[in-house]
């Protein structure tokens, strides 16, 4: 997807971070953080707040300055270069378009400055209100937009002037929920077309799983992880990202002569993996009935149902396991599945298939 063919057609740069580190009174906000972003990649930065997400955002844009550390766009340094001579377009999380302008204004903003003729701007200006279809709503004034409207608003002022690195700063954090899952898949495809280097900071772990190419979790300034989305939601590296990427249980486990054990049960994998802790995602338990004859092809818990919830599509039985650990399981809210939901303080037997055991380190990088 990232060969060289797509690099050259849409002039996409890579990124390569080397040491960046910031450092605010006893804070670390960026902790010798090394990060490659390649050409044309759609990357996310992904962590909870106050983790330096947005502030290794702000390195690369250039309105932040790291104390030490090398960000180079393509093979040039940028650390000293200001970020109007960067040619990167910035997205915000406010969106910071202009009130006294209309649409049209709002987007050729950026060629205006630049010295792009009005000719050339009126063309690129419409060519981009297409690529975000608000094609008829350069006279609007913004005050008229709705916020989805003026997302794409914003987007447009962003990639007007074809830059080669397109940054994002939670852009879709201001929209109700249908309209943001809707505006993800907008802009994924956006990127498709477009083709640049982007770098998108969210602290919504669907949103980065259902967007990137690749996820940079970021935790105390420090990278934690990068991965694809599926390896970082089915091999997670630390506990910590164990517990950020989606609804996950954590129990410890034994390990004896090659073995891994819970509760004295031996813990079949079909792809070996080695940790101290045992990953329990909701969606990968199933409750077994009495007597199911499929039963042993699975690992085996026994615990005492504690709640059921009903959530729409699914619903959860939070189960206490004979170790005193509180699990959760989520199943598919079929008519006959809920009929049969076990009732609270009845004993169940649950079954993790040996294709989705998996061990994790017991302690963070």
């Amino acid at each position: 997807m990232h060969d060289e063919a797509k690099t050259g057609a849409g002039g996409a740069l890579p990124i390569r971070v080397r040491g960046a580190t910031k450092i605010y009174g006893a804070v670390r906000a960026l902790d010798r953080i090394d990060l490659d972003v390649r050409s044309g990649e759609f990357l996310t930065l992904l962590g909870p707040s106050g983790s330096g997400k947005t502030t290794l955002l702000m390195v690369l844009a250039g309105f932040t300055r790291p104390d030490s550390g090398s960000v180079r766009f393509g093979g040039r340094e940028m650390i000293r270069t200001p970020p109007h001579r960067r040619e990167v377009g910035m997205v915000f999380q406010n969106y910071a378009l202009f009130p006294h302008m209309d649409v049209a204004g709002n987007i050729a903003f950026p060629l205006r400055l630049r010295g792009v003729g009005r000719a050339r701007q009126k063309e690129r200006v419409d060519a981009a209100l297409a690529t975000v279809q608000l094609e008829g709503f350069g006279g609007r004034r913004i005050t008229q937009l709705s916020g989805g409207q003026k997302q794409r608003v914003a987007l447009a002022r962003a990639i007007v002037f074809e830059p080669r690195i397109l940054l994002m700063d939670e852009p879709l954090s201001a929209l109700d929920k249908k309209l943001r899952e809707h505006m993800q898949i907008e802009l994924r495809r956006l990127h498709e077309k477009l083709g640049m280097t982007t770098v998108y900071v969210t602290h919504d772990q669907r949103e980065a799983l259902t967007m990137s190419d690749r996820v940079a979790v970021i935790n105390h300034g420090r990278l934690a992880q990068l991965d694809e989305p599926r390896a970082l939601y089915e091999r997670p590296a630390t506990p910590f990202v164990a517990n950020f990427i989606g609804e996950s249980a954590l129990l410890p486990v034994e390990e004896s002569g090659g073995e891994y054990r819970y509760d004295g049960e031996v813990l079949r994998m079909e792809t070996p993996s080695r940790g101290e802790l045992l990953l329990l995602r909701p969606e990968q338990l199933v409750l077994l009935p009495d007597g199911a004859p499929d039963a042993g092809e699975y690992n085996r818990f026994r615990g005492t149902v504690g709640e059921v919830v009903y959530q729409g599509e699914s619903f959860i039985t939070y189960v206490r396991l004979k170790g005193g650990a509180e699990i959760a399981v989520r199943s598919v809210s079929r008519r006959r599945a809920l009929a049969e939901a076990p009732a609270r303080g009845s004993e169940v037997l649950l079954g993790l298939h040996p294709s989705e055991t998996t061990l994790i380190p017991g302690r963070e990088k």
